[in-house]
């Protein structure tokens, strides 16, 4: 069944001396019991891509909500995300370089606070994400009070530096996911110039030490990035499967 959804730019918010956050949320046009999806963006931002990501993660029966997580170190708006370019890989770094870790966590509650005053929206919650998204789910399974999270191809979590592994690697805070419980589905890219075959091998067993319910999937002959179309690592065997997949893990199956 696929709902008729309404979507709608917004502002959140979230911070106290912050500008408003920018976000995108698409919800089931008529009221029921709808669970709250957080969609965390590529390194881009929300882009057109993200966009179409939160309408379709709505059209499945959910309250999407996909926050901009740069607005609070981006001296230019970011709330519709950034083109594909050099130039912009390197402003986005620079932003990553603004991320703290309790800030994203506030930012990411804010999100989920604002969803749940629409109509139908439960208090269940879920988070899905793409590559920085993916990352940062993961760090929202350690944090908040997740049922689920759906990490495509989180990269960085077995090494310190970048996004949210600092000041150590995100994977060290594994345990805590499986104290709240959330189950985690996650899709790897047998190709992947960005994640090599030991650090999925060791993200995968840090989960089954922890005891986290967790479920893997291996594309072997996709590259990273291979979800969204109109991009060259695009495959569509690959991204259709795991939509069915991650839809299905969504809503409990």
């Amino acid at each position: 069944m696929a709902y008729e959804i309404v979507a709608e730019q917004i502002r959140i918010e979230a911070a106290a001396g912050a500008p408003p956050m920018g976000a995108y949320l698409a919800r089931p046009a008529e009221p029921g019991d709808h669970p709250v999806v957080l969609v965390g963006a590529e390194l881009w931002g929300v882009t057109e891509d993200i966009r179409k990501t939160v309408r379709d993660v709505a059209a499945l029966g959910f309250v999407a909500v996909a926050p901009d997580l740069y607005y609070r170190a981006a001296e230019e708006g970011t709330a519709a995300g950034m083109a594909q370019s050099p130039e912009n890989r390197t402003r986005a770094f620079a932003l990553l370089d603004g991320f703290a870790r309790d800030e994203v966590e506030a930012d990411l509650r804010a999100a989920v606070a604002h969803a749940r005053q629409y109509a139908g929206a439960s208090t269940r919650t879920a988070m899905i994400g793409f590559s920085l998204g993916g990352h940062i789910a993961y760090f929202a399974a350690t944090r908040l009070e997740l049922d689920a999270v759906v990490a495509y191809f989180p990269g960085s979590l077995t090494t310190s530096g970048t996004a949210l592994s600092r000041p150590a690697p995100l994977a060290e805070d594994t345990p805590a996911i499986a104290r709240v419980g959330t189950r985690v589905l996650l899709f790897f890219a047998g190709r992947d110039h960005v994640i090599g075959a030991a650090e999925r091998e060791e993200v995968v067993a840090g989960l089954a030490s922890a005891g986290v319910p967790h479920e893997v999937v291996v594309y072997p002959e996709a590259q990273h990035a291979f979800f969204f179309p109109g991009h060259p690592p695009y495959d569509k065997e690959s991204a259709e499967d795991s939509w069915r997949r991650a839809g299905a893990f969504l809503k409990g199956a």
